[in-house]
């Protein structure tokens, strides 16, 4: 477990679980003790245990790829809390999301603002989740590159994401991702602007990194 931040309003914690390492968050309004869940990769005891003493809002899944929903349904039955996911994302999910999210929605966690970003690419319902300055990622972006993708017209649809809605974002704006450290997004802007000042491939996808892409 590592602390993201622990202030006098907010508390963030990453767990990395499961055999891909895969980041799961939890983040608790410390004025309310309103929480919420982002992913649920594998152990859920060890993700209920850091939503100790809180009263959990949301399970919120940023897209349906198994190493994220691993043990969605145990969280859902222990925490009795809503699932919250975009509706492309829903089709895999045993038991249908109690909400479904759309660009542009948000959700209350206490004193705090939960702001929804489509960023298809990915996977077509990915979806990331801002608190003031930080944003639960997912697979759409990590230090150093975009998420994983299938086809040249998915890697353009993630670029698409990356660049008309997180790059719009302030610069000091923490990216969490689904794995490995976190970073931000301007050091990923100045990752892309190089990127993008040299000829690419036309059929470009897959692993990318902005350095060698």
């Amino acid at each position: 477990m590592t602390i993201i931040v622990d202030d006098a309003v907010l508390r963030i914690e990453r767990l990395t679980l499961g055999p891909y390492e895969t980041n799961a968050y939890t983040a608790v309004c410390k004025r309310t003790g309103e929480s919420l869940v982002v992913d649920a990769p594998a152990r859920a005891g060890e993700i209920i245990k850091s939503l100790e003493g809180t009263r959990t809002k949301y399970i919120l899944l940023t897209h349906d790829h198994y190493d994220h929903t691993g043990v969605i349904a145990s969280l859902r039955a222990r925490l009795k809390a809503p699932l919250a996911t975009h509706e492309a994302s829903s089709w895999q999910l045993k038991k249908s999301p109690e909400i479904l999210l759309n660009d542009g929605d948000s959700l209350k966690l206490g004193t705090h603002e939960v702001k929804v970003l489509h960023t298809p690419g990915h996977t077509p319902g990915s979806l990331c989740f801002r608190v003031g300055s930080y944003l639960f990622a997912g697979d759409t972006i990590f230090p150093g590159g975009p998420g994983h993708t299938d086809s040249p017209d998915d890697f353009r649809q993630i670029v698409a994401s990356i660049t008309g809605k997180i790059f719009l974002l302030p610069g000091d704006t923490l990216i969490l991702p689904g794995h490995g450290e976190a970073t931000t997004v301007a050091k990923a802007r100045q990752e892309y602007t190089i990127f993008a000042s040299r000829p690419h491939p036309p059929g470009l996808s897959g692993d990318v990194l902005w350095a060698s892409g």
